[in-house]
């Protein structure tokens, strides 16, 4: 299954007050390269992130942007008694000790609040990355969506390609075994017109004709050809990720399709090599945007 490496997605978590928004971006990436940008309240937790991203893509330049937005009107806090009445002890007996008359009040306490409220902040800091987990999951979700549906696309131009590259090599097969018998009777002809009235040996005729027929005959490479393209059609089927796969095998098709261009000593056979060159080159561009 060929899925491309661009692709945007964004996607949002909400609890008590905490809001949860993940943007993911991903560009073409020979390897997966990953860069996140996150608040510092959590960013102790970036290997965490990554990890979640790394199970998801293979390949691709993917940047991850997390932000986080707290309501203080909807927060829920959780009053530590025990903390709050030693407090309430200390200024009272800072009070005596300083001979101060004015008796310890409320609002006094209020000024020492983050003292009370310490376990909330670690409540926090679990609710928060829960909302991030969730929210990177969805988007990893909607972000492999676009990637799909991308790729078939591209795998859809790539077939036609591999279609018409197919067709071109049969023809060309067909023509340089036609072209044997013709190359046969033409250095007959030569040989002929070389000695004239002179004996031919028909021997070393035969071995030239060997030789000849060797040398145009490109039916092992395209043999070869056609294994590739029964194995591209595997991998364009399957689940994994195809594309280092199929970059390796279009290098394989390129030798193949060379070396049938370096055997023809034909201009139309030579035209088609031309084209079934620049066809591969196409699909070799299409290629690099697949995962």
């Amino acid at each position: 299954m060929m899925k491309s490496m661009t692709g945007f997605s964004k996607a949002e978590a909400s609890e008590a007050g905490v809001n949860v928004v993940v943007e993911l971006k991903s560009l073409n990436g020979k390897n997966l390269e990953i860069n996140c940008r996150m608040p510092r309240t959590i960013s102790h937790k970036e290997l965490d992130v990554r990890e979640i991203i790394r199970a998801a893509l293979t390949r691709g330049t993917i940047s991850c942007n997390i932000q986080i937005e707290l309501d203080e009107t909807v927060k829920q806090f959780t009053l530590n008694e025990e903390i709050a009445s030693q407090c309430y002890d200390n200024l009272n007996s800072l009070r005596k000790k300083l001979k101060i008359k004015d008796a310890v009040k409320f609002e006094h306490l209020l000024i020492f609040k983050d003292t009370f409220f310490q376990q909330e902040k670690s409540d926090d800091e679990a609710l928060q990355m829960s909302l991030v987990i969730k929210a990177l999951k969805s988007a990893l979700k909607n972000l492999d969506a676009m990637r799909h549906r991308e790729g078939q696309q591209i795998t859809k131009d790539i077939m036609n390609r591999i279609k018409k590259i197919q067709d071109n090599v049969k023809k060309i097969d067909k023509m340089s075994m036609e072209r044997i018998p013709m190359e046969r009777d033409r250095l007959r002809q030569r040989i002929a017109q070389l000695f004239e009235s002179d004996e031919i040996d028909e021997h070393r005729l035969q071995m030239e004709m060997v030789l000849i027929a060797d040398k145009l005959d490109v039916s092992e490479e395209c043999v070869r050809l056609e294994s590739h393209f029964k194995f591209f059609n595997e991998i364009a089927k399957s689940k994994e990720p195809a594309g280092r796969k199929i970059n390796f095998l279009i290098q394989e098709m390129n030798r193949e399709i060379n070396t049938i261009g370096s055997k023809a000593n034909d201009a139309t056979i030579s035209q088609m090599v031309v084209e079934l060159k620049e066809e591969l080159e196409r699909i070799r561009e299409q290629v690099q945007k697949i995962e």
